[in-house]
């Protein structure tokens, strides 16, 4: 599933990353993700896609609409494996999310339910036309891992923001 068939790769970042983040990274994170968007955009970066997950996606999500305030003609896109995505979350991070998605410019969704194989269909679909990808991988398991891997066999270069055992990927 390519999303971008009108904008170019190198004009496009994906997120992927844990939904667990130890509250005292938070901040940290933070900046660095309001660092590496402000670079990226200084690169031509654009559109920025976004899983709606619960912890690194909505740290991204939310940087990135920190960054329209500042540039305007940066979009966010947001890749939802399923209507029903926040079933079972508290009520504080649905309010989260309802923020995130009344933010963005896009909000495509894989599929219609939940299932294991929808949410691979999603990560796919963040990845699929996109030059970049920032992740958030302290393990290479689950779908974070599963995700970085298909980014860097799709050929994007892929900035590690976590403390994985894989090293930081490049396909330069």
């Amino acid at each position: 599933m390519n999303l971008c068939n009108i904008t170019p790769p190198e004009q496009t970042c994906c997120f992927t990353g844990h939904r667990r983040i130890q509250p005292s990274q938070v901040e940290e994170l933070n900046k660095r993700l309001s660092s590496i968007i402000d670079t990226l955009y200084k690169e031509g970066v654009r559109h920025f896609r976004c899983g709606g997950a619960l912890g690194f996606d909505s740290l991204a999500a939310l940087a990135v609409i920190r960054s329209k305030r500042e540039h305007s003609d940066i979009r966010l896109i947001l890749i939802l494996p399923c209507i029903d995505q926040t079933h079972g979350w508290s009520r504080a991070d649905e309010r989260i999310y309802e923020r995130i998605r009344e933010s963005a410019d896009e909000v495509v969704y894989t599929a219609t339910e939940y299932s294991r194989q929808n949410m691979l269909l999603r990560d796919r679909a963040l990845v699929d036309g996109c030059g970049i990808c920032v992740a958030y991988m302290n393990s290479a398991s689950g779908g974070t891992g599963y995700t970085v891997r298909y980014a860097v066999r799709s050929g994007l270069r892929v900035l590690n923001l976590g403390k994985s055992a894989i090293p930081i990927f490049t396909t330069a």
